[in-house]
């Protein structure tokens, strides 16, 4: 009987190498401390090889965005003329959370990177601002030719972000315990029962003249939307912000207000 060697374990991609590797030397070292050079020596390959991947150290945090945003675009342009623009976008979102869902360990890491370093995470906002443009996108084409149409596809879009991101960072602070997919599905609900008209939430443009409070269905005050809680009707946040505050400081205050940030 003839014996036959063991095959080597495959290397992972070249990719994967540098991701690993840079991970590896932030967690040693600090992000601040570690260098492209000191990656690349890790891994074993050259600075060409590097920058062929990743423009910058900041990119290799995120190595996953880029694909997850073309999926998620991809989804939104297939979407059934017929779909119910809410539930397709919260779908959409859901694309963004099995990202993170599928390798908890290294999204748990990131999510503590980012809490160290300020640099990380300027650059995770403009990444969450890319999903929300790409959203606002799809329901400004849905919403297209309706009374203040983009204000509405704006407003859902940062608020399926808002409601996403709340779920997803309180699944990131228990260290990737629990079903991040329940978490993130219960947060979802609030903006359906807002703005969806599957759920009976609101549908028409609010009329000209004062502001009127978002009220759900059952005549829940708005706050309850948003993470506030419907059994203390007396404790209510008024928020005013200016007209052309970018969205996602509004978000940003709201998330602030209940304490989510």
């Amino acid at each position: 009987m003839s014996s036959s060697s063991a095959a080597p374990p495959a290397k992972p991609p070249m990719r994967d190498a540098l991701v690993a590797a840079a991970f590896r030397l932030f967690l040693e070292r600090g992000y601040e401390q570690t260098t492209v050079d000191d990656i690349v020596a890790l891994a074993g390959v050259g600075r060409r090889s590097f920058f062929r991947y990743f423009p910058s150290k900041e990119d290799v945090v995120f190595p996953d965005h880029e694909g997850c945003l073309a999926d998620m675009t991809a989804f939104l342009a297939a979407s059934d003329p017929g779909a119910e623009p809410v539930r397709r976008v919260c779908d959409a979102a859901r694309l963004v959370l099995r990202m993170y869902a599928e390798n908890p360990t290294f999204s748990v890491q990131r999510y503590r990177l980012t809490r160290q370093v300020p640099g990380l995470r300027a650059y995770e906002l403009s990444v969450v601002w890319r999903y929300e443009r790409a959203l606002a996108a799809y329901l400004r084409g849905r919403y297209a030719g309706r009374p203040d149409g983009t204000l509405r596809a704006d407003v859902v879009a940062a608020a399926v972000v808002a409601a996403h991101n709340n779920a997803l960072r309180s699944w990131l602070r228990s260290d990737g315990q629990g079903d991040a997919g329940e978490a993130v599905d219960h947060a979802l609900g609030y903006v359906q029962a807002a703005f969806g008209t599957e759920q009976g939430g609101i549908r028409e443009e609010p009329p000209d003249g004062p502001r009127q409070a978002l009220v759900a269905p059952g005549g829940a005050p708005s706050a309850a939307l948003f993470g506030g809680t419907a059994e203390h009707p007396e404790d209510v946040v008024v928020l005013v912000s200016r007209r052309d505050a970018p969205l996602w400081r509004v978000v940003q205050e709201i998330e602030t207000a209940f304490g989510r940030a």
